[in-house]
């Protein structure tokens, strides 16, 4: 039992000094509400691909796609710092077929924000055709927060929080919800940081 303790003390410790080590996207806090904020975020640029699957299955199908390229597989073997967080949201994607093509529902785009010392310019050129570097623009998002699993659960009563929340604010979102999750998976599920992002209408 004492070995358990100290071992999931080492853990936090871990966790929490990597949380502090690892770089964030910029943002301002415009305004603070009991159950989210509204932030706004620079322009980024992401290193992202689309998985077939779902929610909870989705961030373990594109993390080595995305890890291999910021470790080295691309033009130069160039190394880039990994940052926080790992965000991921639901796309529509075309399904081919030998005599047809139909847009169908399903799939996540997973990103990584690359570190801001990169620039469209500098950054390395992915070898992995699935790995493609995007410039997002600045952009004003709702947040909400939470600790615990990542699980598809979890995250569906987060957002629906969310949204009610801004309901009652008579604030109004566009675009698909985006989830960010901050922690490597050794995180103990009481210390990992989770959020939810919907960009708000102007």
């Amino acid at each position: 039992m004492i070995r358990r303790i100290l071992l999931l003390a080492t853990a936090s410790l871990v966790a929490s000094t990597s949380a502090m080590a690892i770089e964030e996207p910029a943002y301002e806090v415009l305004r603070s509400y009991p159950d989210f904020e509204i932030r706004r975020y620079d322009p980024t640029i992401v290193a992202e691909t689309t998985v077939a699957a779902e929610l909870e299955e989705a961030g373990n199908l594109a993390f080595p796609i995305l890890a291999g390229y910021i470790f080295g597989k691309n033009r130069g073997e160039r190394k880039i710092e990994m940052t926080a967080p790992v965000t991921q949201a639901p796309v529509k994607i075309a399904m081919t077929a030998p005599v047809s093509q139909t847009p169908a529902a399903g799939g996540m785009v997973v990103q990584f924000t690359m570190p801001r010392e990169w620039t469209m310019a500098t950054l390395p050129e992915p070898l992995d055709p699935r790995v493609a570097l995007r410039e997002v623009p600045g952009r004003t998002v709702a947040v909400i927060r939470y600790s615990g699993f990542w699980s598809e659960a979890r995250y569906a009563e987060h957002l629906a929080k969310l949204k009610a929340a801004l309901a009652r604010e008579g604030i109004r979102w566009t675009g698909e919800p985006v989830w960010s999750r901050y922690n490597p998976p050794l995180t103990p599920w009481f210390l990992r940081r989770n959020e939810i992002w919907l960009e708000v209408k102007p």
